[in-house]
């Protein structure tokens, strides 16, 4: 079994293959690479879609309105994004902030799932309709399933998987901000449950991209309110100190 040291070089390795990845059209649009920043030891990890805007020109994950509100969150329950791990179902930012592209995501999968693997995170969080459904392999959209969490294996890795509204969504709805709010409350309970027992052959239940492609009312507040929370920051070099790996 390889050491949490192993892990993170891996991982920086991962990181660097990344980088210059040009597998699918999305490399010939984007500015920066969005790997993924924090703890290479993390128990909690978040997944989102995409990059955005600011993502995409910083080269790290939420670092606009909504990554605000994800540190507000984070802090009430007594974490920091050092203690956990950010990223997205893809490193790259599609034109427009459109949806991902099943041909996208397949090209992209094997990043997430080498990050799984050595992060060995025990609960994942996923942000919003798109990660949700594509993680769970199911059309079920996050009104119906937020705050309900449920083992599933994903690519190697057997975790907690607890869905959650996207921080963005929640930015200008007080309704839901409480519920997010709510969910955000059980995450040290869970924290403090033994892992779930790894599979001995893994057989990934999110190896096909689920119908997700259909916009639900919830998919499009959450479009407007990323679009609405863009905030200008300074330009950052991309190297690696942008993971946060310690």
């Amino acid at each position: 079994m390889s050491t949490a040291l192993e892990r993170r070089e891996q991982l920086k390795q991962v990181f660097h293959e990344a980088s210059g990845c040009i597998r699918c059209p999305l490399s010939e649009t984007r500015t920066t690479v969005v790997f993924g920043a924090g703890n290479a030891d993390a128990d909690l990890m978040f997944v989102g879609e995409a990059p955005g805007a600011n993502e995409d020109r910083t080269g790290l994950p939420f670092v606009g309105q909504a990554g605000k509100l994800l540190d507000q969150l984070l802090g009430e329950i007594g974490l920091e994004r050092d203690n956990v791990f950010i990223a997205n179902v893809l490193k790259c930012r599609p034109p427009g902030n459109r949806d991902p592209r099943p041909a996208e995501i397949e090209t992209c999968r094997g990043y997430l799932h080498r990050q799984l693997e050595l992060i060995q995170p025990r609960v994942i969080c996923t942000l919003g309709n798109f990660s949700t459904k594509l993680l769970r392999g199911d059309p079920t959209g996050i009104s119906r399933i937020h705050g309900q969490p449920e083992v599933r294996v994903i690519g190697p890795r057997a975790v907690r998987l607890f869905p959650l509204y996207h921080p963005a969504a929640a930015l200008y709805t007080r309704s839901m901000l409480e519920t997010l709010r709510a969910d955000f409350a059980r995450l040290p309970e869970m924290l403090a449950l033994e892992p779930p027992p790894q599979p001995q052959l893994v057989e990934p239940l999110a190896e096909t991209v689920p119908e997700a492609a259909v916009e639900q009312p919830e998919d499009l507040l959450e479009e407007a309110a990323e679009q609405a929370a863009g905030v200008e920051q300074d330009p950052l070099v991309v190297d690696d100190d942008q993971l946060g790996l310690f």
